[in-house]
């Protein structure tokens, strides 16, 4: 792992949001220098995704109807991901997330699509602003390591682009101690115990009537 000090986010910027009752559509988009093949291959390889997303799978995502465990960074709860649709190299998607990818000149926009509980939808675009930012580095030659789960909430720049988004979608940041962020994950709770100024609603929510680990990077679940 390199050193972190030269990294600090961007403002936010390339995001939106689609909304649907209680459950929101987190979208967000970047542009690329490199390849669609190559944005690919780091959207799909295990190696690859190591080094910037937010979870780990054992196995390829490159083939629509198959299956994986996968792992969020962070914590040993593993769930069984199906690869839903595969179409190399423009579409994936599975669980809560799509990808599209768009050539762009020499480079590939590329889109993510993913369904996030509206309370927590500020927290989601800034931990995925900064998984994209390791992701740009990473296809250039310069990885700066994985930021994601807790490591995310004790990032500075995650604090910033938190508010930013928030202000951005119209919605209230939640007013913990920064210090909360940096304590240790725990197992799922149940969000209808949770007050929305406790710490641990950085880290869990429950989603869809199950329980659903929450990451702060890419506000994952499973």
């Amino acid at each position: 792992m390199t050193d972190r000090e030269p990294y600090a986010p961007g403002p936010a910027r390339g995001a939106q949001v689609q909304k649907d009752g209680e459950k929101w559509k987190l979208i967000l988009v970047r542009d690329l220098r490199h390849s669609p093949g190559k944005v690919w291959q780091a959207l799909t390889d295990p190696a690859h995704l190591r080094e910037w997303a937010p979870f780990e799978v054992d196995g390829s995502l490159v083939t629509a109807g198959s299956t994986v465990k996968l792992t969020w960074a962070g914590t040993a709860n593993v769930s069984v991901a199906r690869v839903t649709q595969a179409d190399p190299p423009r579409v994936l998607e599975f669980h809560d997330i799509r990808w599209e990818l768009e050539p762009l000149g020499s480079g590939t926009r590329l889109t993510l699509w993913h369904s996030i509980d509206h309370r927590f939808i500020a927290w989601g675009a800034a931990g995925w602003h900064i998984c994209f930012d390791v992701l740009e580095r990473l296809l250039a030659g310069d990885p700066i390591g994985r930021i994601a789960g807790a490591d995310a909430t004790k990032f500075g720049g995650w604090q910033r682009l938190n508010i930013e988004y928030a202000k951005q979608f119209g919605v209230a940041t939640p007013n913990w101690p920064p210090s909360a962020a940096q304590k240790s994950l725990g197992d799922p709770i149940e969000l209808e115990q949770m007050d929305s100024a406790d710490p641990p609603l950085a880290v869990h929510r429950l989603h869809g009537g199950r329980h659903r680990q929450w990451r702060c990077c890419g506000a994952g679940q499973i």
